[in-house]
This record gives structure tokens, sequence and C-alpha cells, in this order.
């Protein structure tokens, strides 16, 4: 088995984050879960705390770990061994941008591989801006994220 490397902002984690997780740690030796770190965005959450909270949502799951990268992906998978991206999908929008990404990210390094993992119909619906813009005004995220993510949110809007 390979091991693979999912990257994202995970501004905040959410179910969807955390299903494809669960449903690929039997296909490989070690899941890295590498949180983007991008200074052009602006994220609710800083690095530490993404990487805290992944930390403790996947704390069970003994062949994954849970990382920050601040450059190309494809260059952490060759630094760190890896030989697969996993990209989650929720719909043809997001196949179209990851397939984009995926033939960019092979064109840098032909020896790295996307695989996409569509995501379970009832996690569809859930996209990180609009968790927090739910957040924002005080709505129940408690069917997106996990309770450990809903009261970080909480706390952040305060």
């Amino acid at each position: 088995m390979a091991k693979a490397v999912f990257p994202g902002s995970f501004d905040p984690p959410t179910f969807g984050h955390l299903n494809v997780i669960e449903r690929t740690i039997s296909l490989f030796d070690e899941i890295d879960v590498v949180v983007a770190v991008n200074p052009e965005k602006n994220y609710l959450f800083s690095a530490e705390e993404r990487v805290q909270m992944l930390s403790e949502l996947t704390k069970d799951y003994r062949n994954v770990k849970i990382h920050t990268w601040h450059s190309l992906i494809v260059d952490y998978a060759v630094q760190s061994g890896a030989t697969v991206l996993l990209r989650g999908i929720r719909n043809a929008t997001d196949f179209a941008y990851e397939f984009d990404l995926s033939l960019i990210n092979h064109s840098l390094n032909s020896s790295i591989d996307t695989i996409f993992v569509p995501t379970e119909q009832k996690y569809v619906t859930i996209k990180s801006s609009s968790i927090k813009e739910l957040a924002r005004f005080g709505g129940d995220v408690s069917k997106m994220v996990p309770e450990l993510v809903a009261e970080k949110l909480r706390e952040k809007f305060k």
C-alpha cells in the first residue's frame, strides 16, 4: 500500500472532510492530512487551530497524521514519500476544478497521482463558506461539523 496526502484548507473541518478520511484509511498505510497555509487567503481559524481540531478529530486513527504546508502540495508529497493526493468532490463543479488541478499537479510531478473521492449524498451541501456564514448568524451547524468544531465556531462569533 502507498502513502496518501489529503490537502485542504479545513477552515473549518467538516463531516465531509472526516468522511473522506474514514473512507480511505483502510486503503493506505498512512494518510497525511495537510492543512494549507496560503498568505493570500483570509482564514477564520489559524493554521494551529485547524491542526488542533483535526488532530483531536482523528486521534483514533493510527495511520492519520496532521501537518501544515506553505507551498506546492506536490512538493510536500515528494518530501513525505507520498504518491497519491486525495481530493473530495461533492458535485460536477468540484470535479471540474479538481480535475484541472490534478492535471497541473501531475505535470509538476508525474509520480504523483490524484484519487477523487465522491462525497456521500448526505454531505453534498456541506461547504465551509456556508458553514461560517450560518455560524456567524447563530444558525445550527450541528449536521455539518462535529461538536468540537461547532463550539470553536461559536467562540469565534461571540
